[in-house]
């Protein structure tokens, strides 16, 4: 049996090499860190495609055990999303809220994402600056901007981007009745308007969500929000550290996430029955999440994957979105929001210091850089 030791630090530092190392022994590995159940990933490019739609395994409220134990019952009902649902009633609520996320709806949300982009980045000095503090708050400003929120109004929504961006600790969990408050507030003012944000358009949608529905997307979106902000600094730091060339660099966002996306593994999914994936036994009720980071760099899919080749042509294939029903609701918003942050920062001519200062967080979940310090002309 293929084991991966999620404590330890190396598979933290480059989850590449040990994700790798596993892919290549076998198509399942154990996870196993102290005081957390194991688990298992499945590795390879194929059969973790495979997982996303196989029956015989779902997503359930066993993949968000915890939260709910942490909150008052009263806020319940707004923190189980279309992630947590299966079958009828997932396909449901995503038919109810896609006119919301279409393509077209994201293009057309551009000139709005650059405008909120180029003005962040205008208040930034010339000289050194942290990439990573100033990526984080720029997807709670298209996020606002998305539902509506006024401008004079997203000091407290900056705070609950923080808060999320913390992960599971108990900042998180005080901050939950204040989204969810907040999120109640937005989609009653939505109905009042007649303007093209997102709960506008969803209230005004024939046979659309419910208010709880709307409610549980707000807190979907500020919880799937925190991506981009944590690939943007990823893809910069690849960027100015490969030695690429492209003519547009900004545009081979999903290179960029296949190479160096920040999700390392997918919510797990519980078997529904006794199995065997690559000869390994899976009893009914274990946990199964497929390894984004494995599958994306499995060379079975990818031509030399651990490169990064920004005209790569297959790189759409990679799994960093998902697949299958559950393929991210938000993904044409979430390719133009990291290609416009992009494009802005490289016009700065952002230059890494000598020696490289980047650092990062060890997270068994998420590659993410804690500070990217650049120096900007």
């Amino acid at each position: 049996m293929v084991e991966i030791d999620l404590s330890d630090p190396e598979s933290s530092r480059d989850p590449a090499t040990a994700y790798g190392a596993a892919r290549e022994r076998s198509a399942v590995a154990r996870l196993v860190t102290p005081g957390i159940p194991p688990m298992w990933a499945v590795t390879r490019y194929a059969e973790a495609r495979a997982l996303f739609t196989d029956p015989r395994f779902a997503l359930s409220d066993a993949t968000f055990a915890l939260l709910p134990t942490l909150v008052d019952a009263e806020y319940l009902p707004y923190l189980r999303t279309m992630q947590q649902m299966e079958g009828p009633a997932h396909a449901r609520l995503r038919r109810a809220v896609s006119p919301a996320f279409t393509p077209a709806r994201a293009a057309a949300f551009r000139p709005q994402a650059e405008a909120i982009v180029d003005a962040a980045l205008d208040q930034v000095g010339k000289d050194r600056v942290d990439l990573v503090e100033i990526a984080r708050p720029l997807p709670i400003e298209i996020i606002c901007a998305l539902l509506g929120v006024p401008e004079d109004e997203r000091g407290p929504w900056h705070e609950f981007g923080l808060a999320v961006a913390t992960g599971h600790g108990q900042a998180f969990v005080e901050a939950v009745p204040r989204i969810i408050d907040a999120a109640r507030a937005a989609v009653e003012a939505a109905r009042t308007r007649s303007d093209d944000d997102v709960l506008s358009v969803l209230a005004r949608t024939e046979d659309g969500p419910s208010e709880t529905e709307m409610v549980t997307l707000v807190w979907q979106l500020l919880l799937a929000g925190q991506v981009p902000a944590l690939l943007v600094p990823n893809a910069v730091h690849a960027l100015l550290g490969e030695g690429t060339t492209h003519p547009d660099p900004a545009s081979a966002v999903d290179e960029l996430i296949r190479w160096c996306g920040p999700q390392l593994l997918s919510l797990p999914r519980v078997a529904q029955e006794d199995l065997t994936l690559d000869g390994v036994a899976i009893a009914k009720g274990d946990m199964v999440s497929a390894s984004i980071v494995g599958a994306n760099r499995d060379p079975r899919m990818f031509d030399d994957p651990d490169a990064l080749r920004l005209d790569r042509p297959n790189a759409s294939a990679h799994l960093g979105f998902a697949h299958g029903p559950h393929f991210c609701l938000g993904a044409s918003l979430a390719r133009m929001q990291t290609e416009v942050t992009l494009r802005a920062i490289l016009r700065r001519d952002p230059r890494l210091p000598d020696p490289d200062e980047a650092a990062r967080r060890p997270d068994p979940g998420t590659w993410r850089l804690t500070t990217l310090p650049v120096e900007l002309s």
